[in-house]
């Protein structure tokens, strides 16, 4: 069944770009997509959970930013999640947000699938980002890569749940519970413990004395930004990295 939140997320943000008056300067225009999200069909099926959307003010000319919550079912997520998987779709929520990018314009198409009770408090989390103006490179869901954790970090794309087992492991990750975010995979990469790096256009980040947009350092924001709800962080790992890794058990 193909999925219908390509559709959902342009009309959340041609209604924000008409509330704010950020009209095409707005867009995702800066920066082109290297995957082709799943095609849409039909009207979607998600509805907003009440007192679901939210904004914060910003300054003169800027959008503020704005969130809504909303359900998804299984045809949302053809490829991320299927029978088996330890959470339902029911106990799925998706955030449809704006957030800041490389090209320092606000984008309105920001997608996050996240597990329903941490919805809130990543909104909370993209609120505080966003007003300081952490840039992400893009921020959709898995199933636009056909459920690759290894194409999603190769667009360097920000995301969350994804129905799969823990690198290297046989259990689940906390990614199948959409209890974890990778946040800007190629700045922020996976560091085995022998040092070496899967993805060669973010092998340089494996230096992480560097000070390139979007990267995340111990003790910084971004990290006090997860903090704040109780969320940990895979940098502080022994031998292995996590760098792009924040969840809400810590691994």
């Amino acid at each position: 069944m193909p999925s219908r939140l390509p559709l959902r997320a342009a009309a959340f943000a041609t209604a924000l770009a008409t509330a704010t008056g950020c009209g095409q300067g707005g867009s995702d225009s800066g920066a082109s997509s290297s995957a082709t999200p799943p095609t849409a069909s039909g009207s979607a099926s998600g509805s907003a959970s009440p007192g679901a959307s939210s904004a914060s003010p910003s300054p003169s000319g800027t959008p503020a930013f704005a969130a809504r919550i909303v359900r998804v079912d299984a045809g949302d997520l053809p490829h991320s999640w299927r029978r088996g998987c330890p959470v339902a779709p029911s106990g799925l929520r998706m955030i449809e947000m704006t957030y800041w990018g490389m090209d320092h314009r606000a984008h309105t198409n920001g997608r996050l699938v996240v597990n329903a009770k941490a919805a809130a408090d990543l909104v909370k989390v993209f609120r505080t980002l966003y007003g300081q103006r952490y840039p992400i490179h893009r921020m959709e869901p898995v199933d636009a890569y056909k459920g690759s954790d290894y194409d999603s970090i190769e667009a360097d794309n920000t995301s969350a749940f994804n129905c799969r087992n823990a690198t290297g492991s046989g259990n689940w990750s906390q990614h199948a519970y959409g209890l974890a975010v990778d946040l800007n995979p190629c700045e922020n990469p996976y560091v085995d413990s022998s040092g070496h790096i899967d993805h060669k256009d973010c092998v340089k980040f494996g230096d992480r004395s560097r000070r390139d947009p979007g990267l995340i350092h111990a003790g910084d924001r971004t990290v006090k930004a997860f903090r704040a709800i109780g969320w940990g962080w895979g940098g502080t790992w022994s031998g292995i990295k996590d760098y792009q890794h924040f969840s809400s058990t810590g691994r």
